[in-house]
């Protein structure tokens, strides 16, 4: 088969050939994004869901979908290394630029403007460049405490005023949620709480793994009432065979049913691995229609690529007793397993290993369910554990 004419895209946030099974969530996301331009309350959403799902390429289809209707906007990832303060200011500041050429409001964007300067100094971030372009004082009193919980709905609230003034809705997008410390989640709950209140047209799009639901209960009760948590998982069986029967069609080229089988039950249903293995069997095949021999021979080259990338740059991040953590937990198969039993494949006591289940936990390796269970954020992990390690010594 052509590989130039390979349809298949497998790779961190690469959009698939056919964004299948999917329409619901973006059709929700669709009529949130026109409530909130004419004023009408609309919940925020939070996509919740495992490495490998598509979390990330529905983010920028969602992003673009706003585009469509005249929003502006800016997308984010969290870092586990940097404060979210730093990471969400630069954007802000470009979103009032933008909006500074508008006719209308431009009292209400240059206040923006002010208290983001206050916002950016209580940060210690520097702000000569917004110095130089606009030459604007911090608005003293508003945004400057230091106190993310305090400072960030402010900011949020000048900005939101600014939109509404110029009439152009505003849309934030923020992916890997998880990174953000309980006092960053709650500040970001409260700001949108402001907006919702005011009635502004800014809303924020997120996606995280997990063990978010966790933080967002953790940091304000109300917050289950602001946002929507849409399920990202595993594709249902006819939208899975879609994502791969539908691009090969396209191209002129078909899936032996058998194949399709296959695939199916290697990857899980998983988007990730559907891509991975479709592209390699797609390339191993020699005529227009790919069999159930194709994949087979495409199984060995797909895990061999996930080893290498997907799976290995997870678990280079992690240290030795992590890595021996990990392993105890690929122990018991796929799925959850209650942390006590790991303890126990290790030698030790549930107490002991606390620390390291943590660590893992804030880097997103692994989650916890329920309590006192533990899985894997990424999809066939503990198979790939028991081929990297083969043994627990």
């Amino acid at each position: 088969m052509d590989r130039v004419r390979n349809p298949y895209a497998p790779g961190a946030g690469n959009p698939p050939p056919e964004l299948a099974g999917r329409s619901s969530v973006l059709d929700d996301a669709r009529v949130a994004l026109q409530r909130i331009a004419i004023g009408r309350a609309a919940q925020s959403s939070i996509l919740v869901g495992l490495r490998g799902v598509g979390k990330t390429v529905l983010l920028v289809r969602i992003k673009e979908i706003a585009e469509e209707q005249s929003y502006k906007t800016h997308i984010v990832e969290a870092h586990e290394a940097k404060p979210f303060a730093e990471l969400i200011a630069p954007g802000l500041r470009s979103l009032l630029l933008s909006l500074s050429r508008f006719e209308n409001g431009k009292d209400k964007v240059r206040r923006g403007l002010r208290v983001l300067k206050s916002f950016l100094g209580s940060i210690k971030v520097k702000v000569g460049e917004l110095d130089i372009e606009l030459g604007i004082e911090s608005e003293t009193g508003v945004a400057d405490s230091g106190d993310i919980e305090v400072d960030l709905p402010n900011l949020f609230l000048a900005v939101g005023d600014a939109a509404k003034a110029v009439g152009c809705p505003v849309a934030l997008f923020v992916d890997e949620l998880q990174y953000l410390s309980e006092k960053e989640f709650s500040a970001l709950i409260m700001s949108i709480h402001k907006i919702s209140q005011a009635q502004l047209p800014l809303t924020l799009i997120g996606a995280g793994l997990p063990q978010i639901l966790g933080l967002a209960g953790e940091s304000k009760s109300y917050s289950e009432r602001l946002f929507r948590y849409p399920k990202i998982g595993a594709l249902d069986e006819i939208d899975a065979e879609a994502a791969i029967a539908g691009p090969a069609i396209a191209e002129g080229a078909s899936f032996k049913p058998e194949a399709i089988k296959e695939i199916l039950r290697v990857t899980e249903r998983y988007p990730y691995f559907l891509q991975q293995w479709a592209h390699d069997a797609w390339n191993i095949a020699s005529g227009p229609s790919i069999t159930y021999g194709d994949v087979v021979r495409a199984t060995d080259i797909s895990i061999r690529t996930l080893d290498e990338s997907f799976f290995r740059v997870r678990f280079d991040r992690c240290t030795p007793s992590e890595k021996r953590y990990m392993r105890a937990l690929a122990e018991f198969g796929p799925g959850a397993h209650r942390s006590g039993d790991v303890a126990d494949c290790l030698g030790l006591k549930t107490t002991s290993v606390g620390p390291t289940r943590g660590k893992l936990i804030k880097k997103g390796m692994i989650y916890s369910p329920q309590h006192g269970d533990t899985a894997f954020t990424v999809p066939l992990f503990d198979s790939y554990m028991r081929r990297v390690m083969p043994t627990l010594e």
